[in-house]
């Protein structure tokens, strides 16, 4: 790092060793292009050399989505939040420096919008990066160009602070800056356009997806979690070829959907009864008291005799579900040898996911915490007539 020397003493420059430099490379090669691998590269460096020093800043803890490692696979750009702030990290191996370029992502979706971007030059060679600026969303959108050909806002470094400890004290000492503007709401598609959009963009052929359709579908499209990961796993090869069925808090909330009824699944009242932890399974019937309430149930036969699949809401503001099975026969038990499991929508277990009938009981049960937007596969053993697996969003 001795040209580092050369300049600005006021910009940050953080050093990147060999381990890191290692690590990340690691840790980018399941994206699917040689691009996208490489912007993933970045994201990744930023975000391993720049956390450690924030954190340390701040005495604090920054948070960061676990889920935007996939936005790397189509998106550049690393967010971060620090108490009620937002930064957004953008990288660039660029050595011209008159300009940072924010992909229009990070400033015109709402829920994506950040305080402050930061612009970052990358460079591995040298083993360092360097923040060599900072600018706000209310500038972007007010001094910034929109530049049409790569849909991106560029603010030129007139308008950029190069210290990045005036940001910190500016955070301390004048908490009510007006760092943001309002920008226009995203329009929502349906579930089958969406689909359309990542059978056509899923396509790894087309390298540049975010450039290929209008940024009002995009943007509606990529805002979506549960769309977004179905995109990039499309582009990667790595989709289950599971079906994904929907939200069960929206059939909850509007009705079951034409497509869900076909597949069994209706509305029916439940009495909820204990709330517990992600993958605990139990038979208690403490904790709450009994209200009515409304859960899906779906019937299934296994061996010719009927049983009942229910997921039952027991807390969705804490997203907490549970998954129960009992007999339809009257007085009937589940069989010793039977199991229910539930796995992640990538076919994965996880600890207490299953529940064993040792020997005949009235019901198998499990109960799940999950975060907005994450699905599920349900799994019985044996397994019931024309069984066919399905992803459950929550």
């Amino acid at each position: 790092m001795s040209d580092v020397a050369l300049f600005d003493p006021t910009q940050l420059f953080l050093e990147l060793d060999e381990v890191t430099i290692n690590k990340a490379w690691l840790k980018s090669q399941k994206a699917n292009t040689s691009a996208s691998r490489w912007q993933t590269y970045l994201n990744r460096l930023c975000m391993m050399v720049f956390l450690p020093w924030l954190k340390e800043e701040q005495n604090q803890s920054p948070q960061t989505d676990s889920f935007q490692t996939n936005y790397w696979e189509l998106i550049n750009g690393s967010a971060i939040e620090v108490g009620d702030a937002k930064f957004l990290l953008v990288p660039s191996e660029a050595s011209d420096l008159s300009e940072m370029r924010v992909p229009q992502e990070w400033v015109d979706i709402p829920s994506w919008v950040a305080d402050y971007y930061l612009a970052i030059q990358v460079s591995v060679d040298d083993g360092y990066i360097r923040v060599w600026g900072y600018g706000t969303h209310q500038q972007l959108k007010t001094n910034g160009v929109y530049n049409h050909s790569d849909r991106t806002y560029s603010l030129t470094e007139d308008y950029l602070i190069n210290d990045i400890n005036a940001l910190l004290i500016a955070r301390e000492l004048c908490s009510t800056e007006v760092t943001r503007v309002p920008v226009e709401p995203v329009s929502t598609i349906s579930a089958t356009q969406a689909e359309n959009l990542i059978q056509r963009l899923g396509n790894p052929e087309i390298l540049l997806p975010r450039l290929a359709i209008p940024f009002t579908l995009w943007a509606s499209l990529i805002q979506n979690e549960s769309w977004c990961k179905r995109l990039v796993e499309k582009r990667r090869g790595t989709s289950s070829g599971i079906p994904d069925r929907g939200s069960v808090l929206q059939w909850l909330q509007a009705g079951v959907t034409n497509l869900a009824r076909e597949l069994g699944w209706r509305e029916v009242e439940f009495q909820p009864s204990v709330v517990g932890a992600r993958g605990i399974a139990t038979s208690s019937q403490e904790g709450i008291t009994p209200t009515a309430n409304v859960a899906l149930a779906k019937q299934i036969q296994i061996d010719k005799s009927p049983y009942e699949l229910k997921i039952l809401p027991l807390d969705i503001e804490e997203g907490i579900w549970g998954f129960e099975l009992r007999s339809l026969i009257l007085g009937g038990n589940i069989p010793a040898g039977f199991k229910l499991k539930i796995l992640t929508e990538d076919l994965e277990t996880f600890e207490g996911n299953e529940d064993l009938a040792t020997t005949a009981v009235e019901k198998l049960y499990l109960e799940v915490a999950l975060e907005s937007g994450e699905g599920l596969v349900w799994v019985v053993e044996p397994t019931p007539d024309e069984y066919q697996p399905e992803i459950l969003r929550f």
